[in-house]
């Protein structure tokens, strides 16, 4: 049998993991958003759940060939139902960058409609001109819902459509509403930007107070043993010495 001491550190720091992964809340996903009709048959959470099964079943394998199977055996069912809840809320470096980047260009996308709409364009021929101004993801996304509208598609129907998008739904219920009631679309678009970047202030915000939560725990776990060793245990060994001499 191996020896029973780093098992048992393995154990207790897989525990604490453990812990702490389920302590901290997770962050879904934004939906998937297909910019064209949907379509039926499996989709990207097929794959998605068989990487999370992958990753779960290779985690709790880590633990089996590291622990002994006495306490092996529930720490490896634990750290694999922890692995397959957390990895529900994973997302890919590239796709959280491009997600954050169109929510960072919204304003500015919603600044330059409401300035050729305040000229006198109508919505259709605004997004048509603001299109080829932008770049990156927003391009990207609003070239489809421009090609939409230039191959003849109903505006309201591109503009409901376009409201269900993760990040691009407010531009496009504005666009619904004003098209369906006749109100002036300028006067919503501005406030829609000004809605915007209050919104992206208060996530700012809240993104900084979130990581002063989470770094305060390892901090403590850090500083902890540190202030035993040499505040506490001095004092009562101290202590103790005198009183036996």
């Amino acid at each position: 049998m191996p020896d029973e001491g780093p098992a048992l550190a393995v154990l207790a720091a897989v525990l604490v993991t453990a812990v702490v992964l389920l302590a901290v809340p997770s962050r879904r996903l934004p939906a998937a958003h297909s910019a064209g009709p949907i379509r039926a048959g499996p989709g990207p959470g097929v794959s998605g759940a068989r990487l999370r099964a992958v990753a779960a079943t290779g985690a709790g394998l880590a633990v089996l060939l590291v622990l002994p199977l006495v306490p092996g055996a529930p720490a490896a069912v634990l750290v694999s139902v922890v692995v397959w809840r957390r990895s529900a809320s994973w997302e890919p470096a590239a796709q959280r960058r491009r997600r954050e980047r169109l929510a960072a260009d919204l304003p500015h996308v919603v600044d330059l409609l409401a300035a050729c709409l305040a000229v006198g364009a109508a919505p259709v021929d605004a997004l048509l001109r603001v299109v080829p101004l932008l770049d990156g993801p927003a391009r990207a996304e609003l070239t489809v819902w421009a090609d939409r509208l230039r191959w003849g598609t109903d505006a309201v129907v591109v503009w409901s459509d376009l409201a269900r998008h993760p990040q691009l739904g407010r531009l496009g219920a504005a666009l619904r509403r004003s098209a369906e009631s006749g109100a002036p679309v300028v006067e919503a678009l501005d406030r829609l930007s000004e809605d915007l970047r209050e919104s992206r202030r208060s996530e700012v915000e809240a993104r900084v107070r979130q990581v002063e939560v989470r770094t305060a725990a390892p901090l403590g776990v850090c500083l902890l043993p540190a202030f035993l060793l040499l505040g506490v245990v001095p004092l009562v060994a101290g202590t103790a010495l005198r009183l036996l001499g």
